[in-house]
């Protein structure tokens, strides 16, 4: 294994980012998180790639979250938890990237590590995937967005069961809530993802990331506030769009249905 911390393979249009410290649970040290902003820059700068897949090391841990050693006996090493910059903080690195990241969710996911899972757009699970927010339990306050996104996502009720137990949450559990879209065993996770990514990476890129945006747009804002943004980038862009190319793209679909059924 690489000694490098932050791993990046690209083919066939989909960038393999692993974090990449399995004898420490993938924990993001310093020297990890300035890696992966780097990575995830290389990842949206890069033409050839349309989606990305974000996984961790071995099967123990997609991330433990922030490193507790270095915490321990670094001066000030504690501020990464409130971070702004991508160079420190890991859920602003996947963020810059304006190309769908799939989170393939290997093992633990664990307090920082869960924020950087669920800043992921889609999340593929193993059998051996767990989630825990422990920030109450070492006394941190979450500053990467979990206190928010989570309850958004799973309910307030079931993310303050977990958020003020630390209690572990099983795959299984995660896709029943709506965390996780899908669970597959181990050996079938990365297979699973790269298929997943190569559907994606079908669709027009440029459009594929002006959608993201305005799904993520929408979702930081009011109900209201998301339909007006909605319908003025509607309305603009579908101003562009000539029935001669829906059509062609109509029977692309058809096709693409039948093949599927």
């Amino acid at each position: 294994m690489s000694e490098e911390t932050v791993l990046l393979e690209v083919s066939d249009g989909v960038a393999l980012v692993t974090l990449n410290r399995p004898q420490a649970m993938n924990a993001l040290s310093k020297a990890l998180r300035a890696r992966l902003a780097q990575v995830m820059r290389q990842v949206d700068q890069d033409e050839s790639v349309r989606v990305a897949i974000l996984t961790g090391a071995g099967e123990r841990a997609f991330t433990a979250g922030l490193d507790l050693k270095e915490l321990g006996s670094q001066q000030g090493a504690l501020g990464a938890a409130n971070a702004r910059g991508a160079d420190e903080n890991p859920v602003k690195a996947i963020e810059q990237c304006r190309k769908p990241v799939i989170g393939a969710i290997n093992g633990v996911a664990i307090t920082g590590g869960f924020e950087v899972a669920i800043a992921c757009d889609v999340l593929v699970a193993s059998t051996n995937a767990r989630f825990a927010d422990t920030h109450a339990r070492v006394g941190i306050v979450p500053g990467w967005g979990l206190s928010q996104k989570l309850s958004r996502m799973i309910g307030i009720s079931r993310a303050k069961e977990l958020s003020f137990t630390g209690n572990f949450l099983d795959a299984e559990t995660a896709k029943a809530w709506g965390l996780v879209n899908n669970v597959v065993a181990p050996e079938e996770l990365l297979p699973f993802a790269r298929k997943l990514a190569a559907d994606m990476a079908s669709i027009d890129p440029g459009f594929l990331a002006q959608y993201k945006r305005l799904i993520d747009e929408g979702y930081a804002v009011s109900f209201g506030e998301g339909m007006a943004l909605e319908a003025r980038i509607s309305s603009a862009a579908n101003s562009e769009v000539t029935p001669e190319e829906v059509e062609a793209r109509r029977a692309a679909v058809q096709e693409r249905g039948r093949g599927q059924g």
